[in-house]
């Protein structure tokens, strides 16, 4: 069994993994405009420290929601929160389309935590670009979710998929599937489940979480 310990370490993991890219863009971008006395370059170069400066922002915000105590820390968190950070991601990745099915308000925090971390699979997976379809609903006392990845290519490591499943041995467990692992046990423990179906053409993730009583009504 995982400690609580090695999770949070492969979390932070993926974090610094994710961050590097973006944070280093910024790091060059001052460097060549600190030296650049060409107008049109240095246009250039604000522009691309502008662009980086945004990706980071919208990484650490999701992974602020996705990961931390962000939404504050009641039950319900507002679902304009969730939507805005995958609409940010979906517009930083380029060539994927969101489609968004929610016409609630509010939803449990666990939901909204399965629900952004299930979306940041799907995008991993869109490596040459499509739609991301993403719906939920309140039905009989549970959060159902749904997140489809549909694109010319789908890239999905079946890891993730028994990480998803919580069926992942002890070894495999890496910063690559950490936060589906995460999101496992958090369903587990809320009395839920994960399940996936991987085609040529489609990713199809799915959510079953139970609301908190306090909640239902």
């Amino acid at each position: 069994m995982t400690s609580p310990t090695d999770l949070a370490s492969l979390l932070c993991s993926r974090l610094c993994h994710d961050m590097l890219s973006p944070v280093g863009a910024l790091s060059n971008g001052l460097e060549l405009l600190a030296e650049e006395q060409d107008p049109e370059m240095r246009a250039k170069c604000v522009e691309l420290l502008e662009q980086s400066a945004k990706i980071s922002t919208d990484k650490l915000k999701f992974f602020r929601l996705a990961f931390g105590a962000a939404g504050g820390f009641g039950e319900a968190v507002p679902v304009e929160e969730a939507h805005d950070v995958i609409a940010a991601l979906a517009s930083d990745a380029k060539e994927v389309t969101l489609n968004w099915a929610i016409t609630e308000k509010t939803l449990p925090k666990p939901a909204i935590k399965v629900m952004l971390n299930l979306a940041q699979i799907a995008l991993d997976a869109l490596i040459r670009g499509g739609t991301m379809d993403i719906g939920a609903e309140l039905r009989e006392g549970n959060v159902e979710i749904v997140v489809r990845a549909n694109g010319a290519r789908i890239a999905f490591d079946e890891t993730i998929g028994r990480a998803l499943q919580n069926e992942i041995g002890a070894g495999e467990l890496t910063s690559r599937t950490a936060a589906a692992h995460m999101i496992a046990m958090l369903a587990e423990e809320c009395g839920g489940g994960l399940q996936y179906k991987l085609t040529d053409e489609a990713l199809v993730m799915g959510a079953v979480i139970p609301q908190p009583a306090g909640m239902i009504g």
